[in-house]
């Protein structure tokens, strides 16, 4: 009998025990905190600040993201195009635009396992410095699995993110990222 007590005593603490896991990794894999959205980017509000709390610093930790407060930087994030569709290295994206404001920015694409993705081209990210501009200052970044030309990232075999950062990002972006002048990401066509 004493040992039907403990064994269900051990069956409930492993249940608590799995329970409490599966809700912490849901509070910090899935939830938004204090995120606002700008076209398919969405960022956070509060990343860097004392006001993060423990479920917003644990996810920071969780997908490496190194988190200066707003107004030495803001991280956008899409995991899906302008249209609503989930980014998936299968297709060809377009980000259109100009070079957001701020003094400093750069564009990376991330693998589901928060990786970058590995690529023969060793390309990873497009910057203010290494992207190449139309004559009207505008650019046009292509992710996708195969290279294509000075503008492209590689976007591996699955589900994948963009990650856009704004490092001194201009006043108006820090008091309101919400409506920043972002890229748009375009799905040209998959395969």
């Amino acid at each position: 009998m004493a040992i039907s007590v403990a064994l269900k005593a051990l069956a409930a603490a492993a249940a608590g025990i799995v329970l409490g896991m599966l809700l912490t990794w849901a509070s910090v894999s899935l939830f938004a905190f204090g995120t606002v959205k700008d076209g398919p980017w969405r960022t956070s509000l509060t990343v860097g600040s004392p006001q993060s709390g423990p479920y917003l610093r644990a996810y920071v930790a969780l997908h490496g993201l190194f988190a200066l407060k707003r107004s030495e930087a803001i991280y956008y994030d899409a995991t899906h195009d302008s249209d609503g569709g989930r980014l998936n290295g299968a297709c060809i994206y377009r980000v259109a635009g100009r070079d957001p404001d701020a003094a400093w920015w750069s564009l990376t694409a991330y693998g589901a396992d928060d990786f970058l993705i590995p690529n023969a081209a060793r390309r990873y990210s497009v910057s203010t410095e290494s992207v190449m501009r139309r004559g009207d200052n505008s650019f046009v970044i292509t992710v996708s699995q195969r290279q294509g030309g000075a503008n492209w990232i590689a976007a591996g075999n699955g589900p994948f993110s963009l990650t856009l950062r704004l490092y001194h990002p201009g006043a108006a972006v820090a008091a309101d990222p919400a409506k920043a002048a972002l890229p748009e990401i375009r799905k040209e066509s998959c395969r």
